[in-house]
C-alpha cells in the first residue's frame, strides 16, 4: 500500500512538471506572437506613414496635401496646381474643365503633372502660396510659383503651361522699379509722376500687396505715357524712409518731380491702376466756354473753383496747379485762359475765384471770393483759400460730402426733409433761411442743413428720431460730444437760444449709455457711456481701456488674458484695467476712435487727450503687460522687460 501511494505521488509530480513546461512553451509562443503583432503594427505604421506621402489621383488630377506636396514637387520642372475649397461654386464649375486640362497635359510632350490642393485642409501649403481666394491657379516652375490670371479655359491654360514648361523659359523682369540710395533722388526728381512703396521683407501686408502691386506696375508700364511704380526696402534704405516719415509698412507715396503727395487709393491691382491713371491727369480741367461755368453755378452742388490765367506759361497758373495737386481728391478744380470766362467771373488773369451754386447764396455773404496770386503767394496760402471758402454760410450736409466738408466742430445741424427739386425747393429754402438768420451771428461755428432720412441713425443717437417735430436740431461738438435741442416748433429765435446756451456751456451732452454697474470691483472695471469721463479721463490714474463687441470672436478669445491682466495689476492703485461695450455705449471723446474690435488704448494720467493705441502686437498677458509698463506713468512695481 505504501508503494502504491509513493507511485501516485511520483506520477503527480511528473504531471505537474509537464504542465509547467507546457505553460512556459505557451508563454514563449505568446511572446513570439506578440512580437510578430508588434512587428505587424510597426509595418502598418510604416505603411500609414507611407500613405501620408502617397499621391492619389482623381479623374486624372493628382491630389496634393501638406504631407506630400514638397516631396512631389521636388525635382519637377513644371507642375500646374489649383488651390480650391470644396464649398466653392466657382471651383465646382471649373472642375470638369480642369480634368480636361489634366488629360491634355498628360498627353503633351513632355507631360506636365496637373494637381489640386484642398486649401481648407492643406492650410500650410495654401498659406505659403498666399492663397486668399478660390480657385487660385499657379504654375510651379522648378518649385517657384508663376501666377496665372488668364481665362479659365482649357485652351488658355494649356497654352500658358506649355509656354512656361519650355526649357529656355525665364520669368519676365519685374515691372516694379527697385530704388536705393543710389538711384532714388534721380528717379523721383525726373518723374512726372511715380508711385513708391516703402516695404519691409518680413511684413505680411507687404507680401500680400506684392503680387497686386506688380500686376499694376506691369499694366501701367504699358500705358501711354507709362506711369512707373517703384519700391524701396525701408529696412535697408532707412535714411530714405526716415526722410519721408515712413513709420509703418507698406507705406505708399506719390512723387511728382520730387515733390511728395499722399497716396489714398486702393491696394489691389485694378484699384491702383484706376487711381494712378486719374492721378496722372491734370488736377484742374480747362473750361473754354462761358456756358460751362454758368451751368455749374446754376445746377451745381459744390463750390465752383476756377483759376483765371493768361496762359500755361503764367507763373500763377503753375502755382495754382501745384496747390491743386495735393487737394485733387477733395475738390474739383477748373481753370480758364478765356477773357469771356474772366468777364463772367469779374476776375483778372492771376486770380482764383470760388463761387457757391445759386441755391446756396444768401444776402449775408458775397457772391464770390477771390484770391490774387502774387510772387509772394505760397502754395499753402492758396490751399487755405480753397478750404476756407469751400462751404457756404449754410450748406447741405450729405453722406457724400460729410467727411470732406463738414468735419470741423462745433457743427450745428438742422434736420428736416430736404429736396431742392423744383416742386420742393421753396419749402427747403424756407427753413434754410431761418438757419441763415442765426448762422450770420456765429461765424465761429459751422452751420448745415441735413436730410432726416440720410441721418436717421444720427437723429436716433440724439434722441430725436421720434420727436414729432418737422425740424430737429443737434450740435456735434469737439471730442465726440453731441447736444440735442429740446423738441419744439422751429424758428430762428428758438435756434438762436439753443446755440447761445451751447456757447455758454449750459447744455448737457447726449450720451448713449448702459446703466452704471452697481458692483464694479472686479479685476476689470466696466466702463459705460456715463462713466467714461469719470474713469478713463481720470487725471490721477493710468487706464488701459478695451472697446469690445459682445459678438466679436477676437474679443471673446482675449477675455481670459484680459481678466488675468486685471488680476495681475489689481494691487496698483493708480492703474485701471477697463473695458467698454462700444456697441451699447457712446465713446464721448473723439481721440478714442473705435473702428474695429477689440480696440485697446492706454490713457496715461498726464496725457488723456493723446491715448496710445495698441497696434496689432501680442495680446497675451505678457504682451499686454509689456504695453502697459512701457507707457505707464504711475506704476509701483514693474516686471523685468
Amino acid at each position: 500500500m505504501k508503494k502504491v501511494a509513493l507511485l501516485l505521488i511520483v506520477l503527480l509530480g511528473i504531471a505537474h512538471l509537464a504542465t509547467l513546461s507546457r505553460c512556459e512553451d505557451d508563454a514563449a509562443e505568446d511572446k513570439e506572437k506578440a512580437a510578430e503583432e508588434d512587428s505587424d503594427d510597426d509595418d502598418d505604421e510604416e505603411e500609414e506613414e507611407e500613405d501620408d506621402t502617397e499621391v492619389k489621383e482623381e479623374n486624372g488630377v493628382l491630389v496634393l496635401t501638406d504631407g506630400n506636396f514638397d516631396t512631389f514637387i521636388e525635382g519637377k520642372d513644371t507642375v500646374l496646381v489649383e488651390f480650391y475649397a470644396p464649398w466653392c461654386g466657382h471651383c465646382k464649375q471649373f472642375a470638369p474643365e480642369y480634368e480636361k486640362i489634366a488629360h491634355t497635359l498628360k498627353e503633351s510632350d513632355p507631360p506636365v503633372p496637373v494637381a489640386k490642393v484642398d486649401a481648407t485642409v492643406a492650410s500650410s501649403v495654401a498659406s505659403r502660396f498666399e492663397v486668399s481666394g478660390y480657385p487660385t491657379i499657379k504654375i510651379l516652375k522648378n518649385g517657384e510659383p508663376v501666377d496665372y490670371d488668364g481665362e479659365r479655359t482649357e485652351k488658355a491654360i494649356v497654352e500658358r503651361v506649355k509656354e512656361v514648361s519650355q526649357p529656355d523659359w525665364k520669368p519676365p523682369p519685374e515691372a516694379t522699379l527697385v530704388l536705393t540710395k543710389d538711384n532714388f533722388d534721380e528717379t523721383v526728381n525726373n518723374a512726372e509722376i511715380i508711385l513708391v512703396e516703402f516695404y519691409a521683407p518680413w511684413c505680411g501686408h507687404c507680401k500680400r500687396l506684392a503680387p497686386e502691386y506688380e500686376k499694376a506696375a506691369k499694366e501701367l508700364s504699358e500705358r501711354s505715357p507709362p506711369i512707373p511704380l517703384a519700391k524701396v526696402d525701408a529696412t535697408v534704405e532707412a535714411d530714405i524712409a526716415s526722410r519721408f516719415e515712413v513709420t509703418g509698412y507698406p507705406t505708399l507715396k506719390i512723387f511728382r518731380k520730387g515733390k511728395m503727395f499722399e497716396y489714398n487709393g486702393p491696394r489691389e491691382n485694378y484699384g491702383i491702376v484706376d487711381y494712378m491713371s486719374e492721378q496722372a491727369g491734370p488736377p484742374s480741367k480747362q473750361v473754354q466756354a462761358v456756358k460751362q461755368v454758368q451751368e455749374l453755378i446754376k445746377d451745381g452742388d459744390d463750390a465752383v473753383i476756377v483759376g483765371v490765367f493768361s496762359s500755361e506759361e503764367d507763373a500763377a497758373y503753375e502755382l495754382y496747379i501745384e496747390a491743386c495737386n495735393a487737394l485733387r481728391e477733395d475738390f474739383t478744380f477748373r481753370h480758364s485762359f478765356s477773357a469771356e470766362v474772366a468777364k463772367l467771373l469779374k476776375a483778372s488773369p492771376g486770380q482764383i475765384v470760388v463761387v457757391q451754386p445759386e441755391k446756396f447764396r444768401s444776402k449775408y455773404e458775397p457772391a464770390s471770393q477771390k484770391l490774387s496770386v502774387k510772387e509772394s503767394t505760397s502754395v499753402s496760402e492758396v490751399q487755405e483759400f480753397f478750404k476756407k471758402h469751400s462751404i457756404p454760410l449754410v450748406g447741405h450736409r450729405k453722406p457724400s460730402n460729410d467727411a470732406k466738408r463738414y468735419a470741423k466742430r462745433p457743427l450745428v445741424v438742422v434736420y428736416y426733409g430736404i429736396d431742392f427739386s423744383f416742386d420742393y425747393r421753396v419749402a427747403t429754402q424756407f427753413w434754410r433761411s431761418k438757419v441763415l438768420d442765426v448762422a450770420k451771428d456765429f461765424p465761429e461755428y459751422t452751420f448745415a442743413i441735413a436730410d432726416e432720412e440720410d441721418y436717421a441713425e444720427e437723429l436716433k443717437s440724439l434722441g430725436l428720431s421720434e420727436s414729432g417735430e418737422e425740424v430737429n436740431v443737434g450740435i456735434l461738438a469737439d471730442g465726440g460730444k453731441k447736444f440735442a435741442m429740446e423738441p419744439e416748433e422751429f424758428d430762428s429765435e428758438v435756434l438762436k437760444d439753443f446755440v447761445v446756451a451751447f456757447k455758454k456751456g449750459k447744455l448737457k451732452p447726449i450720451v448713449k449709455s448702459q446703466p452704471v454697474p452697481k458692483n464694479n470691483k472686479g479685476p476689470v472695471k466696466v466702463v459705460v457711456g456715463k462713466t467714461f469721463d469719470e474713469i478713463v479721463m481720470d487725471a490721477q490714474k493710468d487706464v488701459l481701456i478695451e472697446f469690445y463687441a459682445p459678438w466679436c470672436g477676437h474679443c471673446r478669445k482675449l477675455e481670459p488674458d484680459y481678466v488675468a491682466l486685471g488680476k495681475k495689476y489689481k494691487g496698483e492703485k493708480n492703474l485701471v484695467i477697463a473695458k467698454m461695450d462700444a456697441t451699447a455705449n457712446d465713446v464721448p471723446n473723439g481721440n478714442y476712435k473705435v473702428e474695429g474690435f477689440p480696440t485697446i488704448y492706454f490713457a496715461p494720467s498726464n496725457s488723456k487727450q493723446n491715448p496710445v493705441k495698441l497696434e496689432g502686437g501680442d495680446r497675451t498677458v505678457e504682451g499686454l503687460s509689456k504695453f502697459v509698463e512701457e507707457h505707464a506713468t504711475k506704476l509701483q512695481q514693474r516686471d523685468e522687460l
